[in-house]
């Protein structure tokens, strides 16, 4: 659902909102193809950072997965900051970061923030857009046997 990924592109730049959006489908019932961006507007996250990002978390909802909080700020047990999962699922501790091309500085921080966040004892996953995109359905029994223990 490649319209998911651009009103998440677009509500993440701040070029429209969601609950202008939402107005606009409420006053455009029974017109052609309303049906279909309601189901977008039912799917889109305004803090998405990322098309992959986005990609990723449709990949696991129309899996059957649960949505998971997307972009949430986790502190250890004295309120110190650990860093901020692309997606998390809060009952299960489970952290989900979609890798993308970057920079050897910034994978020295995304290291250093995985370490921070399995020594506090939160567990996390980390996917590729090769994962994505060609294996979806590994990144799916992945996630899903997290879920699962």
């Amino acid at each position: 659902m490649e319209a998911v990924v651009a009103v998440d592109m677009l509500l993440h730049q701040r070029l429209v909102h969601l609950d202008s959006l939402r107005r606009h489908v409420s006053a455009q019932a029974g017109h052609k193809g309303i049906r279909q961006l309601r189901r977008v507007i039912g799917l889109v996250d305004p803090a998405a950072e990322s098309a992959m990002e986005t990609r990723l978390r449709l990949l696991l909802i129309l899996a059957g997965l649960p949505r998971p909080e997307s972009q949430v700020a986790l502190h250890d047990d004295r309120g110190r900051f650990l860093g901020r999962p692309d997606f998390y699922y809060r009952a299960k501790r489970l952290c989900l970061e979609y890798d993308g091309a970057v920079h050897r500085d910034r994978l020295v921080e995304d290291n250093r923030r995985h370490n921070r966040l399995v020594n506090a004892g939160f567990r996390l996953l980390r996917f590729t857009s090769w994962d994505v995109l060609q294996n979806p359905d590994t990144v799916v029994a992945q996630v899903r046997a997290a879920l699962a223990s």
